[in-house]
């Protein structure tokens, strides 16, 4: 099964050991139609973006104005409705997908953990990448060299323990940390 999450952030557990644990907030939504393969066409709130194709769909399945964005989920539900969350309260663990924070344009230093050199004053390499290529052969730069660049905002999935989920207001806490920002969008699938 597959559900809409949103990061709140971490916390700890009350008592020995105190664990570390992530805050997911379920998003509500409601399936609008039941496709093959225990899939389903599933609505959901997020932002206030609107159009004349979204305002079709709303009407289509006759949704409230409030879901404006859709996706297709493997759900347990049978028929449309509520999207069905008792699976949640049996799992043991979950895949979660978040895309990472956003870093710029970084330099290798932090990108990719180069050492730098030294600091002091006579000193002409820093943070500098230093030398980049080979001699005459092959003369070029070889593909895959790790360098200055885009850090950051990729897609990451990684695999958690399941600690509680509090059914009444749809909040999951996972074991340890998922990547992302504290308010982030992401996908969670029960692995067992």
């Amino acid at each position: 099964m597959e559900f809409l999450v949103e990061k709140i952030g971490m916390s700890r557990t009350v008592g020995k050991p105190s664990i570390p644990v992530t805050l997911l907030k379920v998003k509500t939504a409601k399936v609008c139609e039941v496709l093959e393969g225990g899939k389903a066409l599933v609505a959901y709130h997020q932002g206030k973006s609107t159009n004349k194709s979204i305002a079709g769909q709303q009407k289509k399945y006759n949704l409230d104005k409030e879901y404006n964005k859709f996706a297709t989920l493997e759900v347990s539900n049978t028929e449309v409705g509520d999207l069905d969350l008792s699976s949640l309260e049996s799992a043991k663990r979950a895949k979660v997908s978040f895309n990472t924070k956003g870093r710029g344009f970084s330099g290798v230093v932090k990108r990719w953990n180069f050492q730098g050199g030294p600091a002091a004053h006579g000193s002409r390499f820093h943070r500098a990448p230093g030398s980049i290529g080979n001699r005459e052969w092959p003369g070029r730069v070889q593909p895959g060299k790790k360098m200055a660049g885009h850090y950051g905002n990729e897609k990451v999935t990684v695999q958690n323990e399941i600690v509680s989920f509090d059914k009444e207001h749809g909040v999951l806490v996972l074991k340890g940390s998922i990547p992302g920002f504290n308010g982030a969008f992401g996908k969670l699938k029960i692995v067992s």
